[in-house]
């Protein structure tokens, strides 16, 4: 009786809370044994609390670095977050996207979605030095990750969520999993359904992650076919909105310039809002991917799209409930991986 008022009470203060809870996948080991810290040998799991005693100034850390590398340059904000997806959704949320080539290790870097793209790692680099000072050895680099994302967030004006903690790194990179793993821009809806399937998300957690596009900008190269050649018909996307599609052939020529950038949310680029939805219930999704969102008729993500679109709210609390469940992929624990001293390089 009493260990269930215990819980209840726990319960009432999640509840009860001003910011944005979302944490699925949290293991408190409360009745599966453990050592006298309350830890599984087998599996730690991940809890918020991770680095309470061991590292406590590690959230003022990452922020302070955050505040004048987004200040420097808003971009960043969207890199960051980029960052932790296209980790995560390759052999789970381990940082095995920040090493770089070695003898033994083939970066990911290399690979076809992050190649002259994915950016963002002297920030991870300067974060990791600092901690490195204040905490030695403690802070994983995945856990890095996780943190400037949901900074990134919040300096953006996006939601807070509660962070579960206690990621290590990763050993090993995959530059096949990159290829594979990693939605490409042109994808077709089911294509994308198909991905976060994969990665144990569905359909809502695409729809929310996908409102990340509200910051940040993509190259002509990722819509170039949706303005030339979409379908292989030499014709433009029809789903475009004409005076949007207009502004983006003169930023996108159909030769050269595949460079060039385009921000994803023209309306507030370094704002993170609900713009994206609206832009694309008017025909003024950059990529594929987005507009598909809508366009192909799936009652579930149309539904989503305009939820989201007329409410900011319920946006923003289902991003933080998917940014946890992302964050929750395949994490090493434990034993298992390492703390790196050097994010680019295994100990």
């Amino acid at each position: 009786m009493v260990l269930l008022r215990g819980l209840c009470t726990i319960a009432l203060i999640f509840l009860s809370s001003g910011l944005t809870v979302a944490s699925p996948g949290f293991n408190f080991n409360w009745f599966n044994g453990g050592d006298e810290n309350g830890e599984s040998e087998e599996q730690l799991g991940l809890i918020p609390e991770f680095y309470q005693y061991s590292c406590p100034q590690v959230n003022d850390i990452v922020m302070s670095v955050l505040e004048q590398a987004i200040a420097k340059d808003p971009r960043m904000a969207a890199s960051l977050l980029r960052l932790h997806f296209h980790d995560c959704f390759v052999q789970g949320c381990d940082a095995s996207i920040l090493l770089d080539d070695s003898e033994t290790i083939i970066s990911e870097k290399q690979s076809i979605p992050n190649k002259n793209s994915i950016r963002g790692f002297e920030v991870i680099d300067e974060i990791k030095a600092k901690l490195e000072e204040a905490c030695p050895g403690v802070v994983s680099c995945a856990d890095i990750l996780a943190l400037a994302a949901r900074g990134s967030t919040v300096l953006s004006g996006g939601p807070y969520w509660v962070l579960p903690l206690g990621r290590r790194d990763s050993k090993t990179a995959s530059l096949s999993g990159s290829n594979i793993n990693i939605p490409p821009p042109n994808s077709t809806l089911q294509n994308l359904i198909s991905f976060f399937n994969h990665q144990g998300l569905d359909e809502i957690d695409l729809v929310a992650l996908s409102g990340s596009h509200t910051i940040g900008v993509a190259r002509c190269l990722s819509f170039k076919q949706r303005l030339y050649n979409q379908n292989g018909s030499n014709q433009p996307d029809e789903t475009l909105e004409r005076n949007y599609y207009n502004g983006l052939t003169s930023v996108c020529p159909k030769s050269g310039g595949d460079n060039n950038i385009s921000p994803l949310d023209f309306a507030s680029p370094a704002m993170f809002d609900n713009s994206y939805f609206k832009l694309i219930m008017g025909g003024k999704g950059l990529l594929n991917s987005d507009e598909v969102l809508l366009s192909e008729n799936n009652w579930n993500t149309v539904q989503l799209v305009k939820s989201y679109a007329e409410d900011e709210g319920i946006f923003f609390n289902q991003f933080a409930y998917s940014m946890v469940k992302m964050g929750n992929i395949g994490p090493l624990t434990g034993y298992n991986g390492e703390v790196r001293m050097n994010c680019r390089r295994v100990n």
